[in-house]
């Protein structure tokens, strides 16, 4: 990956609606080796999707939390099992595993109390958890899906005939 690549990463990140042709004009390129250098980075995985960003409280999704789970079993199939249930859950937005006092971290979005209450409920029935601990977002001041490139002088260069 070079500093093009990381270029075009950067401005597909913020508009994925760009034509190749706007793309290789900012990045200097015609659209043919733009097209190549794209199609590259999709196939290698560093591009995963390109998606719309949609306003959750325009769509009346108004309530966001943070749910830490802690359960007392550590095993896989739990694990398996617990991240099924949480996969049919469309409010999920978000699921990590974490380190630390907290086992899991969910981020739901829901339309309001009695919304969450009803995930919640359906997220207890699941399986069984030693604690679970939601914190309700007052005010959403930062959001973004970009994610912080590198610069090109710490980028690994381009394996021979990557271009």
């Amino acid at each position: 990956m070079d500093a093009i690549d990381l270029k075009i990463l950067a401005l597909l990140q913020n508009d994925a609606t760009l034509s190749i042709a706007q793309i290789g004009e900012r990045v200097g390129l015609s659209q043919t080796p733009c097209w190549k250098r794209i199609q590259r980075l999709e196939a290698d995985g560093v591009i995963d999707r390109r998606v719309a960003v949609l306003d959750p409280v325009k769509l009346g999704l108004g309530l966001t939390v943070f749910v830490s789970i802690e359960t007392s079993d550590h095993s896989r199939e739990w694990l398996e099992r617990f991240a099924a249930t949480v996969a049919g859950m469309p409010e999920v937005l978000e699921f990590y595993r974490m380190a630390g006092d907290v086992d899991y971290m969910l981020r739901v979005v829901v339309a309001d109390m009695q919304a969450y209450d009803a995930f919640y409920k359906r997220l207890i029935a699941g399986l069984p958890l030693k604690n679970v601990t939601s914190r309700f977002a007052m005010e959403k001041v930062k959001s973004t899906t970009a994610l912080p490139l590198p610069t090109a002088p710490f980028v690994q260069p381009v394996a021979a005939g990557g271009k």
